[in-house]
């Protein structure tokens, strides 16, 4: 492989969340079709549904939520070398405890066997904590940029934190994010979730062309806060492929302690200064943020898009990400790699939260071999990986990466 692109690490963080991405692209909210009602609830249409979880007041919430994945994946479970962490999300059930305070401090807590894995944000400072390797990260915002990161806040940034996991809510956000003409999109007899009674919203494709078959999202009667978010694939039209919902929930205020963190004695810790961007450059990135060499392409529209990214340098990620350490070369931000050099261990070179694993072997797990690559497939998204450097994906059938790679 002569290819030197390499993709960043919060990309290969964020393998589960490509599925819900690529799904998320397809959506666009049509006229208001159809009305449900209860004995309990009044009827809503679909647009009124979809607008109220749209203009609904941020509410503190609290609970338990359980995420599953049933991908079709081979099994791949690291629990047991790295402990509860993100990549438990490839496959299997996840629990989660959840706070917010309806405002800008949050806390989630991934529960493993005999490990947990927890995000605690509170203003400009957040912190991820593995029990595993009893490591802390701690990320700040420079106190000359405070400020300046007051007025960001206002419209909604926030500093990045590597391991975020997914909330019903965050996952119904990508799904209804955008919205009118890809889409039929109905209400269905609502249900009962954790105990609430809720409307539910359906979005099925209008393509056969995708590996989605239908996304039904359960939004709570009162608060309007999302409770749960399933996603069905064309495989499998009884069982979801993903799922993520509470089954217990309180609106009422947490603790403000259960926001205070304190990393506990003994344990290592990194600090990460997260740099805010410069004035004048929160617009939508242009081609050039993605670097020279980026090659980066889309084509198809709705459910059938597909993503393509040229010369990506796949032997050196997984020899890499095998050592916990970060690929050569740059991101194509000069602001990001700003903050992965302050992430890397300066002395050993290494991201923390990787584990060590043999990534050549999962690669070779997750993939099978095609003529002039290799591809992975699952429930609800298919990946080509081609021999001249290029990846390719999309919630779609395999066939259609293979035809557009040529």
């Amino acid at each position: 492989m002569d290819t030197t692109r390499s993709l960043s690490p919060r990309v290969r963080w964020a393998v589960p969340a490509v599925a819900a991405g690529a799904v998320a692209a397809a959506f666009l909210v049509p006229a208001a079709v159809g009305a449900v009602a209860s004995d309990d609830l009044p009827a809503v249409t679909a647009d009124e549904l979809v607008d109220r979880v749209a203009n609904a007041e941020k509410v503190p919430v609290s609970g338990t939520v359980v995420y599953t994945a049933r991908l079709g994946l081979p099994d791949v479970t690291v629990s047991e070398l790295q402990g509860a962490g993100p990549l438990d999300l490839l496959g299997g059930s996840t629990t989660m405890r959840v706070w917010s305070d309806g405002e800008d401090a949050s806390r989630a807590a991934l529960l493993g066997d005999v490990s947990e894995y927890s995000v605690v944000r509170s203003g400009p400072e957040a912190w991820t904590y593995s029990s595993a390797d009893d490591e802390a990260v701690h990320y700040v915002v420079d106190p000359a940029d405070l400020e300046r990161y007051e007025a960001l806040a206002d419209e909604a940034a926030e500093p990045s934190v590597e391991g975020d996991v997914p909330t019903p809510s965050e996952a119904a956000d990508l799904a209804l994010a955008q919205a009118r003409i890809y889409t039929d999109i109905t209400t269905t007899d609502p249900v009962e979730v954790a105990g609430r009674s809720a409307y539910q919203v359906e979005l099925r494709p209008q393509t056969d062309g995708t590996l989605v078959d239908r996304i039904r999202v359960a939004v709570d009667a009162e608060t309007s806060v999302v409770l749960r978010t399933q996603v069905w694939s064309v495989q499998d039209t009884e069982d979801p492929a993903l799922e993520v919902g509470f089954t217990d929930v309180s609106f009422d205020a947490p603790d403000p302690s259960v926001f205070d963190f304190s990393p506990p004695a003994g344990a290592e810790v990194r600090e990460v200064e997260v740099p805010l961007p410069e004035p004048g450059t929160m617009e939508k990135p242009g081609s050039e943020a993605l670097g020279e060499d980026a090659g980066f392409a889309v084509s198809g529209t709705g459910w059938e898009t597909v993503v393509e990214v040229s010369d990506v340098d796949v032997e050196e990620i997984l020899g890499a990400t095998a050592e916990g350490r970060l690929p050569e070369g740059s991101t194509g931000s000069s602001g990001a790699d700003d903050l992965l050099e302050e992430f890397t261990d300066a002395e050993e070179g290494e991201l923390p939260g990787i584990p060590e694993l043999d990534t050549q072997a999962l690669y070779d797990q997750l993939t099978t071999p095609v003529d002039g690559g290799r591809l992975l497939t699952s429930a609800l998204l298919s990946v080509l990986v081609t021999d001249d450097g290029r990846v390719l994906a999309g919630a779609v059938p395999p066939a259609t990466l293979e035809e557009l790679a040529g």
